[in-house]
């Protein structure tokens, strides 16, 4: 059997699935939607692009960018409503077909639970399925920090959530779907990774996936062959 058709397999009969958000179940990266929002696109831009091939760390990375952008609670609230994440074609259905089966489905995300929570909605994903950094603000609502405790806000993070629900859940075959770095360093302990370059293609996470798919058509395809 190939190393793709292991990775079907092990999709088919997956008892939990988790997704990266940020250009893999959303169109765009929501840190470089945020940052545009508040003036800092291009800086901000550029160390995205760093910390998904993997060129600095990523609590480094995610550091940085908050420093640059500074948003207030208003200015992230005034985001969600007035440019909400845009779901990936597909995803919708994908993720009913896996509900459907009885497939836990989580939202494993570098990103931030404020938006996370708003697509998490979208998908009928319940809440406590959402593993995502937390902002802070101070009671003025000015921009005070990240959670640096939760396990996303480090390199390796995903990694970790993912022994975490293994070790709560006792799922055997956790598959983890993305499109970064971050994504492809969770399996293992992931039973198997699938690199998605539906939104944007990283080229050293499509060379090192065994099974690469540009769009969720070809995972629903994947689930009819049950």
């Amino acid at each position: 059997m190939t190393a793709a058709a292991q990775t079907q397999e092990l999709f088919r009969c997956a008892d939990a699935v988790c997704f990266d958000v940020d250009s893999t179940v959303i169109r765009e990266e929501g840190i470089d939607e945020l940052a545009k929002f508040c003036g800092v696109g291009d800086a901000v831009t550029e160390m995205t692009l760093k910390a998904m091939g993997g060129s600095v760390s990523f609590h480094t990375a995610l550091s940085e960018r908050l420093s640059i952008i500074k948003c207030s609670r208003e200015q992230v609230n005034k985001l969600i409503t007035d440019h909400p994440p845009q779901l990936t074609p597909g995803i919708k259905e994908l993720v009913e077909k896996l509900h459907q089966r009885s497939v836990k489905v989580f939202l494993v995300s570098g990103g931030f639970r404020c938006i996370v929570e708003h697509v998490a909605s979208q998908l009928s994903i319940p809440l406590h399925h959402v593993y995502a950094n937390r902002l802070k603000f101070f009671f003025n609502g000015e921009y005070a920090g990240f959670d640096e405790s939760q396990p996303t806000a480090q390199s390796g993070g995903k990694s970790r959530v993912i022994s975490m629900l293994q070790e709560e859940y006792g799922f055997r075959n956790i598959v983890m779907i993305g499109d970064g770095a971050t994504d492809l360093e969770a399996c293992p302990p992931a039973s198997a990774f699938i690199g998605f370059g539906g939104n944007v293609v990283r080229q050293q996470v499509k060379e090192k996936s065994s099974w690469y798919v540009s769009s969720f058509g070809e995972l629903l395809k994947e689930l009819e062959k049950i």
